[in-house]
């Protein structure tokens, strides 16, 4: 299984992979604009599933801000 989620649209995204008791903390960053965001998972749930969420959310933030 791919750990590292890669989407050819993106470029570039750093991933920070950080466990804080029963939760896992996941930053993705585009290093282009430094746009940070961040989600919140069990720590039974996969890092590809809770880094593909802080993608889809990235993505989504990305978004919002070009239409701003």
């Amino acid at each position: 299984m791919n750990e590292n989620p890669h989407d050819p649209e993106m470029g570039e995204v750093l991933f920070e992979v950080r466990a804080i008791g029963n939760a896992v903390k996941v930053s993705a960053i585009d290093p282009v604009t430094n746009t940070e965001v961040c989600v919140v998972g069990s720590v039974h749930t996969t890092p590809y599933s809770l880094k593909m969420n802080a993608l889809r959310k990235l993505k989504a933030v990305l978004r919002k801000n070009a239409g701003s």
